[in-house]
């Protein structure tokens, strides 16, 4: 049985430059969240998650151990540990991947500190869905 850190909805690697989908890993630990998000994502731009994580420990160690992914969505409050450490790690992991931090608490002072973290964008749960979906169309649209 694989934990939900190494389970890949894809057997075979997602490349947005072959297939136009964008192969994306998501750390989020609320399970409704994540379903809800995983479809909306799939349903309405060209992504595919290719897995998921909802500790810190668990996200870093999918980032040192797998290579399909050039989208990485963090939530910053998780079962154990904190998305913050996971942005820190899956710059110096990926750097070339693109890092998009999810959160209800995308307050000023949080923003700050993703973006001084490396974050390439950061969206709000409640109020900036339509923006994460947009952002994403723009990542997958060929070049």
């Amino acid at each position: 049985m694989m934990d939900r850190a190494t389970m890949s909805h894809s057997a075979e690697p997602v490349s947005a430059e072959v297939s136009g989908v964008l192969a994306c890993f998501l750390v989020e630990d609320s399970a409704v969240i994540r379903e809800n998000l995983v479809a909306a994502l799939e349903e309405m731009v060209p992504v595919r998650i290719v897995g998921f994580a909802d500790n810190q420990t668990s996200a870093i160690a999918w980032l040192e151990s797998h290579q399909a992914c050039q989208l990485v969505i963090i939530d910053i409050f998780l079962k154990s540990g904190t998305g913050l450490e996971v942005l820190r790690q899956a710059r110096i992991l990926r750097p070339s991947c693109r890092l998009v931090v999810l959160s209800n608490y995308a307050t000023p002072d949080m923003r700050k500190r993703c973006t001084a973290l490396s974050a390439d964008r950061v969206f709000d749960k409640s109020s900036e869905l339509e923006e994460l979906l947009a952002y994403c169309k723009e990542l997958a649209a060929p070049a």
